[in-house]
Order: structure tokens, then sequence, then C-alpha cells
């Protein structure tokens, strides 16, 4: 989860600054609106590797004047010491606040002559860092990007200012349902893995952070073994090189991560969060499928039947359309490093929820032991071959996100070229199986709204 803080430019109240600023977003904004034409091509996506050894991939691309990267460290959330949760967080709000020889006014005031943005976030299992910059200025650009990622200040008044920042969501949070019902909902279905935790932390973890604990999680995670890099945009590899070992070239080789188990969700539990609401909110778990599983693409297909296909869906013809019960409902398949599964959710007025979780319930019910028709599979696999491009494809930034997961999940370079085949390669009876599996077993359901009399029976 990205801190609700803001990163790198426009900053308030800079003069030129942060007129030179707005319009390079503006221009920013308006040229990405050119990039799908680079999606709708086929890509050449190379492989980089600098002399020191830091690997890239790189979209090479001139249609615009704009360098976009995106990279992760292994890690995240999952490496927040017992009682620091969140560490991580917090240490992704100050990386724009100074670094190296500039405190965090001077370094946003050069983040803005530069006309970049750049931004920090971290997930359960890694800390991912993006820069948009324009090519004629790339060079002031990815030195600040260097210093960020080698040299963060950690000062104690950027510190304080964004801990407050994160602070005042988690007490918001306290008192919003959906936020505490989430909570309940991680530790429900994780326990005491490190998947239960908040990732802003608690009031009392977040008060005991120090500048050494963002010190020695920045050195245990910042390393070149946990790296993956991409970048798309108006840049040689040759120039890239350079650029690479500039920015990640002098960090560690290794990482000094804490181990963290594989988990599967708990299930067959039954979670009433009771709020006066108009609306109830309704979630349900069921196993998922790893991504480097035989049945994972049968799986995916599955899922895009009964729930993943917004409008086409069996949930949303039997939920929304036939009865007008929930505005929107959806399926998905949920995968982590260390935990997958397979997620159902809507939301519906609340004296309707009990009818709207049993027409779920039947829907999953029916999908497991009948399995979709021919058609269905059909129309699936049309459309999840045809949409890829415009979902994960439609910016620079989107393409170098979508390759830093690739590197992720190890799919290969040509993964891309590949993906058509897979999808096509499943067969009826593979998704009839993945849909027994999975759908079959009792799930986890949290009802967030008034109590409901029977509501947990299908």
């Amino acid at each position: 989860m990205m801190n609700q803080h803001r990163r790198g430019f426009p900053s308030p109240a800079r003069g030129e600054g942060k007129a030179r600023a707005t319009l390079a977003t503006l221009f920013l904004s308006i040229i990405f609106l050119i990039l799908p034409a680079l999606a709708a091509r086929a890509m050449d996506i190379q492989q980089v590797t600098s002399p020191k050894g830091v690997t890239a991939w790189l979209v090479e691309d001139y249609s615009v004047p704009i360098v976009a990267i995106r990279f992760v460290f292994g890690g995240g959330s999952t490496q927040d010491p017992p009682g620091k949760e969140g560490l991580a967080n917090l240490m992704t709000g100050l990386f724009d606040e100074g670094a190296g020889p500039l405190d965090s006014e001077a370094f946003q005031i050069k983040l803005d002559d530069a006309g970049a943005e750049m931004s920090f976030e971290e997930s359960r299992d890694g800390i991912y860092g993006s820069m948009r910059m324009l090519a004629e200025q790339r060079d002031e650009a990815f030195d600040l990007l260097r210093l960020a990622v080698n040299e963060p200040r950690f000062d104690q008044a950027p510190i304080d200012r964004i801990r407050a920042q994160i602070l005042s969501g988690i007490i918001a949070g306290e008192n919003d349902p959906d936020t505490v019902a989430q909570n309940k909902w991680a530790r429900v279905l994780y326990g005491d893995h490190p998947y239960s935790r908040s990732d802003q932390g608690t009031r009392q973890s977040i008060a005991a952070i120090t500048p050494d604990d963002l010190k020695a999680l920045h050195k245990a995670v910042f390393a070149r073994g946990g790296l993956h890099v991409a970048v798309v945009g108006a840049i040689d590899p040759e120039t890239l090189k350079k650029k690479l070992d500039m920015v990640f070239g002098d960090l560690p080789q290794s990482q000094a991560l804490a181990p963290v188990a594989d988990i599967d969700p708990k299930l067959a539990q039954h979670v009433e969060v009771d709020y006066n609401l108009p609306q109830t909110s309704l979630q349900l778990a069921y196993p998922g499928v790893k991504r480097k599983a035989a049945d994972f693409f049968p799986a995916v297909l599955m899922n895009e039947i009964l729930g993943g296909g917004t409008f086409t869906s069996r949930l949303f013809q039997e939920v929304r359309e036939k009865r007008g019960l929930a505005y929107s409902v959806n399926s998905s398949l949920v995968n982590q490093d260390h935990a997958s599964a397979l997620i159902v959710s809507t939301g519906t007025r609340s004296d309707r929820a009990a009818e709207t979780l049993g027409i779920v319930r039947d829907v999953v019910r029916q999908l497991a032991e009948e399995g979709p028709t021919e058609a269905e599979l059909a129309a699936t696999k049309k459309y999840m071959i045809g949409a890829y491009a415009i979902n994960n494809l439609d910016s620079s930034s989107a393409i170098a996100a979508t390759l830093v997961e690739l590197q992720l999940d190890d799919l290969g370079i040509d993964y891309m070229q590949r993906r058509a085949a897979f999808i096509n390669a499943v067969t009826l009876d593979q998704v009839k199986a993945a849909a027994k599996k999975l759908l079959s077993a009792e799930p986890t359901i949290m009802i967030v709204g008034p109590k409901l009399a029977e509501a947990g029976k299908g």
C-alpha cells in the first residue's frame, strides 16, 4: 500500500519550480495518451546487463521523449520486525524527503527542476520504485534516483511529519468499517503470519520506529540480489547500462531478509463485523493456485467465467443483471509470494444481504459441480488474449510495471509471445477440474454490516 503522502512534484508554494513542474506534468500527461500505440505493435524487449551485473528489460522507443523506469526489491512489509509494523510503509514515504547532500526541501526542488516524477511504495512482498522523466533531463533525474536508492537521509523532521500523516490514517481507520473489516479479514485468514498485519502498522508500532530501524531495513532490502528492473522509452542499451550502474551498481550483492513461511488461508470460517450500515459488504475466500502450478491457466479462465469478466461473468449476470442485488460483484485470483486465494467480493442492501450471499454461493456451487460450457470457455479465451495489451500495456509506465511482474514470476522475456498459446491449449475438462478443485471447498465468509440471521447458508 502506498503512503498517503505527496511524492516528487509538483510541490506546494515553490514559485518558478512549481510552474516548471506543473508544465512538465501537463506535458507528461498529454504525451502519455499517445503511448498505447507502443503496445499496439510487437514490442522488442531487450535484456540489458551493465558492467557491474545489473540486469534490466528494456523496451526502446522514441515516439515520445520520455523514459520510464520501474523496479522492485524483494522483501516488503513482511520484513517489518515484530513491534515495528509499518516500518516499510514509513520508509517508502521518505525516499524523496532528502538524500545524500540534499535535505527534504532541496531534494524536492531538484526533482521539480528535473521535470521528473518519482514514487516508492511497499507491498507485502516487495519495495517498488518508479520514475518518469523527460529524456532530455534524464541525467539529472537518474542522479536523483541514485541518491534516493543509495543515500536516503531519514532525517528526523521528515520522519516525524510522515509518521504523523500515517498515524492520522491509522486513527481514521479505527472508525472506518471497511478498514476494521479488512484488518480482521487478514487476521482470520492468516493468523499470526506476517500477511495478517496491517501495512500501516498500529499507533504503538509506528510510534516505536526510529531512524536506525529505517536504515537497517534499507540495508537489508536494497541489494542487487533481490532487484528486478524494467525501462521503457527513449534510451538506448549502452546509455541504460551506464545508468543502471550509476543507480544500482554500488548496492551490496545479497539481501539480508528474514525468512517468511508459505501459508494457506484458513477456510471454513464465518466472520461478522457488526455495523449499522445501509449496505452490507460480502467477501468469500476459496483456495487459490500458485503461479507456477500446472493448472494455473485453467484456474484463470475459470475465474474469469465466475466473476473476473465484469460484464459477462456468471456472478455479474445472476447478482446484478437478473436481480439488481449489487452494483458490482467480482472474483479474483490473488497470488502473493507465500499464499494464494480466490476472493469473491460484492456489496448490497443490508436487507437483501442474506439473499445475495445465497445467490453467490449457488453460482459458485453450480460452477464447481458442472463447470463452464464450451461456449463460455471459447469466449473467455478470446477476450483474455485480446484484452491483455489494453489492460497491461497502455502506457510506458504500465509496460514497465508489467515487465517487472513478469520477471518476479520468472516467466521469461518471451512470455507475451507464448501467452496466447498457453491459453488456447487449455481444455474444457481442465477448467472443470480447476472449478471443482477450488470452488468445492467451504469458504471463509466475512459479512460487514448489520447481523444477518442464517447469513452463511447458501
